[in-house]
Order: C-alpha cells, then sequence, then structure tokens
C-alpha cells in the first residue's frame, strides 16, 4: 500500500474508465498546446530581429481552415463531454444489490458499520468483486471521503445524507484519505480499505465481538424512544404508518409530492414540522440533539426494511385512506 506510484492502482472497473477519460484529456490538452505554441516558437525564431526573411503580408482566405478551427475542436469538445456524462450517470447509479455500510466522519476520523453490526473505525473490510454502497454523513464539518485506487471521492456533509459505491477488483490495502481540508488534524484523517477474498471476508465477519445488526438496532430504537407507540398499528395517536413506505411518493399538506428517501426520513425525525404528511397534524416531537448520528442511521434502516423497497426508486402510489409521511 504505501509503495510510490505515479498513478495509483486501478482497483475498480470505474478506475479504468477515468483513468482513460484522464489520458485521453490530457492527450488532447498537449496537442492543442502544441499547435499553438509550436508556431509562436517557430515564428519567433523564424522573424527574429535582423533576420533575412519575406516579411511582406499576402492576403489568404481559405473557408477550410476557418470552419475546420471552429467545427473540430466543437466536436472534440461535444464528444468529451458526452463521455464524461456517461462516466458521471454510471458513477451516481449504485447497483441494487450492493452490500450496505453507512459512515459517519468526525474530526478526525471515520466511524464506519456495516449492515451485519460489524463497527470499524478508519478501517473498512470489503469483498472483492461485491458492489459496496456507502451511506455517508458528518457530525461536525464538510469531509471528504477519497479512495485514489478505486477513483471514487464524496464529499461527506453534516445535516444531509450522500452516496458513494465502487466493486473492488484486486485483493489487497489500499489508501483512505479525507481530501476535504477539516481541520487542523485534517491530514491525520486517514485510513486503509482491505479487499479480501469473500471467503476470508465471511470470516472476517463472524471474527471478534458480533455487533447488533444496524436495522435490528433501529427496530430497539423505535421502540425504546416511543416511536411504535404513535406509529404502530393499535396506535390511538393519529400518527402515518410506515410500512411501505419508504422509496415511495408522499403526498404533503401543502398540496406538493415528497420522495420518502433517506433525506425526507431523516429531516422527519429532526425537522418533523418542516414536511407535514397531507391528512396528518403537526403532533410528532424533534428529536433533534437526542440522537446521534449513528442511531439516526440505524433508524433510518430499520424504517427502510420494513418500507418495501430495498431500491431506493421512487415510484407513483395511491395515498392511503388518510395520506401519510
Amino acid at each position: 500500500m504505501d509503495e510510490f506510484r505515479l498513478f495509483p492502482p486501478q482497483a475498480s472497473p470505474v478506475a479504468q474508465q477515468l483513468d482513460w477519460l484522464f489520458f485521453a484529456l490530457s492527450a488532447i490538452t498537449i496537442f492543442f498546446c502544441a499547435v499553438v505554441f509550436l508556431p509562436i516558437i517557430f515564428f519567433s525564431v523564424k522573424y527574429r530581429r535582423g533576420s533575412q526573411v519575406d516579411r511582406s503580408h499576402p492576403r489568404t482566405e481559405s473557408m477550410l481552415i476557418e470552419s475546420g478551427w471552429t467545427l473540430v475542436p466543437l466536436l472534440i469538445a461535444i464528444g468529451l463531454f458526452s463521455w464524461g456524462a456517461v462516466l458521471y450517470f454510471h458513477m451516481e447509479r449504485p447497483p441494487r444489490d450492493a452490500l450496505q455500510v453507512q459512515v459517519v466522519g468526525k474530526q478526525w476520523m471515520w466511524k464506519l458499520q456495516h449492515a451485519e453490526g460489524k463497527r470499524e473505525i478508519n478501517e473498512l473490510h470489503v469483498p472483492a468483486g461485491r458492489t459496496v454502497a456507502l451511506t455517508m454523513t458528518s457530525q461536525d464539518v464538510i469531509h471528504s471521503f477519497f479512495i485514489p485506487a478505486f477513483r471514487t471521492k464524496q464529499d461527506v456533509v453534516p445535516g444531509k445524507y450522500t452516496g458513494e459505491w465502487f466493486k473492488p477488483t484486486l485483493p489487497g490495502e489500499y489508501h483512505l484519505f479525507c481530501a476535504e481540508y477539516c481541520g487542523t488534524n485534517h491530514s491525520r484523517m486517514i485510513g486503509r480499505v482491505v479487499v479480501m477474498e469473500p471467503i476470508d471476508y465471511e470470516k472476517w465477519l463472524n471474527t471478534g465481538e458480533p455487533g447488533e445488526a444496524t436495522a435490528l438496532a433501529g427496530e430497539r430504537l423505535f421502540r425504546d424512544r416511543g416511536c411504535s407507540g404513535c406509529h404502530g398499528l393499535n396506535s390511538k395517536f393519529h400518527a402515518p404508518p410506515l410500512e411501505n413506505m419508504y422509496g415511495r411518493s408522499r403526498p404533503l399538506a401543502t398540496g406538493e409530492t415528497v420522495a420518502a428517501d433517506e433525506r425526507y426520513l431523516r429531516d422527519s425525525i429532526l425537522l418533523p414540522g418542516k414536511e407535514i404528511a397531507a391528512g396528518y397534524e403537526n403532533i410528532m416531537p424533534s428529536y433533534a440533539g437526542q440522537l446521534s448520528e449513528e442511531e439516526i442511521m440505524q433508524l433510518i434502516a430499520y424504517l427502510k426494511s420494513i418500507g418495501g423497497s430495498s431500491t431506493g426508486k421512487v415510484g407513483p402510489t395511491e395515498p392511503p385512506s388518510s395520506s401519510g409521511k
């Protein structure tokens, strides 16, 4: 992992695609620099003061040249933009069968938890050949989760969730950095990603102190914090049911429709008066300052597990008899 390299190893399929785009941009940049600066150098020498050369200015016109130096760079720019856009949309759409890992950044460490309950600090163990999707937030300031070998980097922002995914292909250890200056000890906010063979990864998951699965921890919090008393089926309070909710469209009291995604669930927990569900009153208390970032993510994991959608895609749904959050 500490071997000096001009370029980081290509340890994911996206890494090779991004490198090809980078090399193409570099080659085109070098080409146009040569087209511009080599003639400048040549003519500067040829027409230097005192040289015996023809300095007349014959008038020449060529539509081919005029259209060429306009259309060719335009087509190249459109091609590069299309190439980059296709790659960008591919990187922003994680596959459906990804392993889920929750990440919380804080000054100055990374706290990670696997869906099975295994916790890590400044280390992330993953199996080779499997897609890994990260759900990330920050406890204090803006951080940036950067794995050079996978060519993935995503800002980690307080108060919201961001996502990142990768599919490691080569077993080994790779650098993990914070790529956003986050305070005095920013340079120490480093770690490693350990890519293991699938059988070794399963053994690693079952070693050490067993942790509580994220969704199960969220279910326990759901009961301990009194959420089930209002959102349960037999509750005397008029609160929205939460089953089969995640990943669907939810009508609001304002007449608008919102996607019931992770952002919506987080805001409903911390800012319940922000988006009132249609057919319900604003009677839910705020849990801001009462739950840690890890607990909020556990609650959301539980709500996703009973939400009836694992893909996160938002689609239309018929509102219940009393439309809700």
